[in-house]
């Protein structure tokens, strides 16, 4: 699954990630995609909420949801 995110909404996104597909689901945030600070994090759920708890997300997001096993 592929979802455009804002940096408001990001956190609170990835939070209803974690309730509907669980905090081991793997995925993949990039930011800025073809700028100069293009950004990639890959990852589980859970990971992520805490990363971006510690840094305020600036930029537009693509979030890429890995399947269900």
């Amino acid at each position: 699954m592929i979802f455009y995110e804002s940096p408001h909404r990001l956190i609170k996104t990835l939070n209803n990630f974690n309730t509907h597909f669980g905090g081991d689901r793997k995925i993949s945030i990039s930011r800025e995609i073809s700028k100069i600070f293009e950004e990639t994090l890959r990852g589980n759920v859970a990971e992520l909420i805490l990363y971006f708890d510690q840094k305020k997300p600036k930029g537009e997001f693509v979030i890429v949801v890995a399947g269900k096993k």
